[in-house]
């Protein structure tokens, strides 16, 4: 009998017990792999991992979710146990970039500790992702995710410049994916390229239309109505069994996924482990 596939929350908004910080970070483990998705901003991620018993030197992978700031800030700490990781991001991970609100410009990309971790690494260690991928058997990567739908964005006033001249698409948005027999769960960083374009890629790209959960960020704190509205019914087509919102979701959205889809979402936070058999 094989071992379920686990899924620990490190980091998250919220926790009871733990560090919390607006970030995102799990702890992976399938298929004999050991997969650290997402690092948080960097206070919360080694204080959790010494908390929760988990042992990041026995780490195959690092995934990146995409070069923002509260996702990669605790990358250099990760990389000082797991040494033996490859690193798995899509070449933007490592631009600039900026929030940009009335009287308010700030940097949100790659800190600098992070960056020099990438300078730092061995060729040999380091895989860009450009296209949908399998880590490991049962394990996929999307790469960059199409952007089809029409009521779907990156969620928030985005660029590339601290002039606000250069929207920034996020292109190196990904998610991740694990095959089960039940159906595909689905790890979510923020989720830029919309939820809904997520799962119809990642349904493609697998070949699997089954969607068993969907845990991580989702962005909608800044979603209309007809964003949510329309989430919420593409939610009920591929009726997932579980919805573990976490991060940037926002709270308001979370209230109305639970409130529109029931019991089956349950709201993370740090420190939750989920198993799958």
């Amino acid at each position: 009998m094989t071992d379920p596939l686990r899924i620990t929350l490190l980091v998250d908004n919220r926790g009871t017990d733990v560090a919390t910080e607006h970030g995102l970070s799990m702890w992976i483990e399938a298929f004999d792999q050991r997969i650290l998705f997402d690092t948080g901003q960097g206070s919360a991620l080694m204080p959790n991992v010494r908390q929760l018993g988990i042992d990041l030197s026995g780490a195959s992978a690092v995934v990146l979710s995409h070069g923002h700031y509260d996702h990669t800030g605790g990358l250099s700490a990760a990389l000082g146990m797991a040494r033996e990781a490859t690193i798995h991001a899509h070449p933007d991970v490592l631009l600039p970039r900026y929030s940009i609100r009335p009287g308010a410009i700030r940097q949100i990309g790659i800190p600098a500790g992070a960056r020099a971790a990438f300078d730092s690494l061995p060729p040999t260690r380091l895989r860009w992702v450009e296209q949908p991928t399998h880590l490991a058997p049962g394990i996929g990567i999307t790469g960059p995710i199409p952007r089809t739908t029409s009521y779907e964005d990156t969620g928030g006033p985005f660029f590339l410049d601290a002039a606000g001249q250069l929207p920034d698409p996020i292109t190196d948005d990904l998610s991740l994916w694990l095959e089960t027999p039940q159906g595909l769960v689905v790890c979510t960083g923020c989720c830029h390229a919309g939820l809904v374009n997520t799962l119809n890629h990642i349904c493609a790209v697998s070949g699997d239309s089954r969607i068993r959960a969907i845990i991580g960020g989702l962005h909608l704190l800044n979603a209309d109505e007809t964003r949510l509205a329309t989430t919420i019914e593409a939610l009920r087509t591929f009726n997932p069994g579980l919805i573990v919102p976490c991060h940037c979701t926002g709270d308001a959205a979370m209230e109305r996924l639970a409130r529109d889809l029931g019991e089956r979402v349950r709201f993370g936070t740090a420190g939750q482990v989920w198993e799958f058999d």
